[in-house]
């Protein structure tokens, strides 16, 4: 068992683990000859960024301004904020790359002559390309309106034009497997490799990030730079993809037993929405998987308990599916731990994070 004292949901991070994944995508791009730019809106830590920075990490990906801040307050020097533009947080931009290496993305011509407009300090852009979520980002197949963009980028003074930046989110649901994803990684590298050809800038870097192709695919031909995140935890919904195995996962969320219902093989923990979010697995029959459930040992926590998982959720209540016989060896009081489906929500969510071995992990506030 844990052994710090648990009153209410906290995020519990086995460092081990969290290390071993850090190392395995470090070395798995240095094999690729790669630029490693990991995304920190996963783990949103300045402690656990320390543990990039140790394995050789000196480029960095966030998904805010304030988050920009909170890791140039932690001495990262070299940072790209993948999100579009918001010139109404040109102020917050602006200190920011007063006093580090920023990298911007843009995907509109208006929005970046008004950013060059405003801009104190000159600031590297990288151009948003639609490779297939459909999230945001030019559409790929758009050429001209890409061509455009770029060019224009070369005009203005304070933008330098670094890079195409694309996210495959769209192998977060990816029913084909392995061999539909490789045929879509070609298919987008060749594309965007017609793009950096036809813009003419040899120096222009391809930038590719999603997990689950960095993790599963031996070969993401033609690109630059590497942006994954979510690997250094992984969740449930990575290992449902099949991008990592479960002792792969790196965070549990120790929750307090409240109350057990063996009358429909139920037991209450208080865990809710408010800490997993609302993220789930669909399965046949309406059936919704929003955790594995495990047990805390001396060394981090068990396997899944075979049978058992959270079922359901409101704001504070988190319900646990179990047969009536594991649910007699649970009793009020106790802490059971629950593994989440997605990480980076989770580790939004809950407020307070420590290590398996009781050291506290501080993330950002954003109040």
């Amino acid at each position: 068992m844990l052994s710090f004292d648990i009153v209410k949901p906290l995020l519990i991070i086995d460092k081990a683990k969290a290390l071993a994944n850090i190392q395995r995508m470090q070395a798995k791009a240095a094999t690729h000859s790669v630029v490693f730019r990991p995304h920190f809106k996963t783990h949103q830590s300045g402690v656990v960024g320390e543990w990039f920075r140790q394995a050789g990490v000196d480029k960095i990906t966030v998904s805010s301004v304030s988050m920009a801040h909170y890791f140039a307050d932690h001495g990262w020097d070299d940072i790209l904020i993948a999100f579009p533009v918001n010139l109404l947080e040109i102020k917050q931009i602006n200190r920011l790359a007063s006093r580090i290496d920023l990298q911007l993305l843009l995907e509109d011509t208006a929005v970046a002559n008004q950013l060059n407009e405003l801009l104190e300090h000159p600031v590297g852009i990288y151009i948003k390309l639609d490779v297939g979520a459909h999230r945001t980002g030019i559409p790929m197949e758009n050429e001209r309106q890409v061509l455009e963009l770029a060019a224009e980028i070369t005009k203005l003074d304070k933008l330098k034009r670094k890079g195409l930046l694309a996210h495959a989110g769209q192998f977060y649901h990816n029913p084909g497997g392995i061999t539909a994803m490789q045929s879509d990684v070609n298919t987008i590298s060749k594309q965007l490799g017609r793009l950096k050809q036809q813009i003419g800038d040899e120096k222009l870097l391809l930038s590719w990030g999603d997990t689950p192709s960095c993790s599963m695919l031996e070969s993401l031909p033609d690109f630059d730079e590497w942006r994954p995140g979510n690997f250094v935890y992984y969740d449930l919904m990575q290992y449902h993809i099949g991008a990592c195995q479960l002792n792969d996962i790196a965070v549990a969320v120790a929750c307090p037993v409240v109350a057990i219902h063996p009358e429909r093989n139920e037991m209450l923990v208080y865990g809710g929405a408010v800490h997993f979010s609302k993220e789930f697995i669909a399965a046949d029959q309406n059936f919704r998987l929003y955790g594995f459930l495990v047990k805390f040992t001396e060394n981090g926590w068990s396997d899944p308990i075979p049978g058992a998982w959270l079922s359901g959720l409101s704001q504070e209540h988190g319900v646990v599916k179990l047969p009536v016989v594991l649910a007699q060896q649970f009793k009020p009081g106790e802490v059971v731990g629950v593994l989440p489906v997605h990480s980076c929500l989770t580790v939004d969510a809950v407020g307070i994070q420590y290590t398996t071995e009781g050291e506290l992990v501080p993330k950002i506030n954003f109040a």
